[in-house]
């Protein structure tokens, strides 16, 4: 199903998210994050999806926010929902999301669309395109991971980089300090994706849904805290029907069937 600003298509297994506002750099919008709420929603519930892919349609995949609505955002009475917190709470649906969540940068990938692709929990990307935390720039604070979530992502100093002088980086460059993890072709930046996504996609849904949990809260916890998180996930996924399949699918060297029971 189509929308005007946000694309929504599935390919088997995988469900792929298009910003879709090329003349606006696909920037966020309200409209634009109350479909994404509702989407991502939809296909957390949707047992037949087991992995997103979120891109974008021209040449960026996101330049940042709607400047227009966020400084509309600033004159709201205290205390009523603006812009940052609508961002904030689609990005940590993000975060939180069941489902593996790559994100293919296809273009520009500045300010919130850097703190949206740093929402995923893989990023992949065009040999042409470029991130900056632009923010400085600008005069504008991020709201929404840019100072908080990018050190945790990548060494300090290339994050303080990043934040202080505005400048833009290019893919390759950014899979040196480890954000991206591949870099393909503009042409085939579309296909690649998928590929990793269905890749991804064979594996057991209720074993990646464990592992994210616990690698996401791993960095706010001791070693010890995390090994025992860990080990405690264990101990509940051996009861799975998917635990079983496994092992039972490598004893007699065949390829797995998992069903995410």
């Amino acid at each position: 199903m189509n929308d005007d600003i946000l694309i929504c298509e599935a390919f088997g297994a995988v469900a792929r998210l298009t910003l879709n506002r090329p003349r606006a750099m696909n920037a966020l919008n309200l409209a634009t994050l109350e479909q994404l709420e509702r989407r991502l929603a939809e296909i957390a519930a949707n047992d037949e999806i087991r992995v997103l892919v979120l891109t974008g349609n021209g040449p960026a995949f996101c330049a940042g926010a709607d400047l227009k609505e966020v400084l509309a955002s600033a004159s709201l009475p205290a205390g009523e929902a603006d812009f940052l917190d609508r961002a904030n709470a689609v990005f940590g649906q993000l975060r939180s999301f069941p489902k593996p969540v790559i994100a293919a940068l296809n273009g520009v990938t500045m300010a919130g669309g850097l703190e949206l692709a740093m929402c995923a929990d893989i990023v992949v990307a065009a040999e042409s395109a470029t991130v900056a935390d632009a923010h400085a720039n600008f005069g504008v604070y991020p709201g929404a991971g840019g100072a908080a979530i990018l050190p945790r992502l990548i060494p300090l100093n290339m994050a303080m980089y990043l934040l202080l002088t505005g400048k833009s980086l290019s893919a390759a460059e950014m899979k040196a300090c480890g954000l991206v993890c591949e870099v393909h072709a503009d042409a085939a930046l579309a296909d690649a994706t998928l590929a990793l996504a269905r890749h991804i996609g064979k594996k057991s849904p209720i074993a990646l849904r464990r592992m994210k949990q616990v690698a996401r809260a791993s960095a706010d916890k001791t070693a010890a805290d995390a090994l025992l998180h860990e080990q405690v996930m264990l101990r509940q996924h051996m009861r799975t029907a998917d635990f079983q399949e496994g092992l039972t699918a490598f004893a007699e060297k065949r390829a797995p069937n998992f069903t995410g029971r």
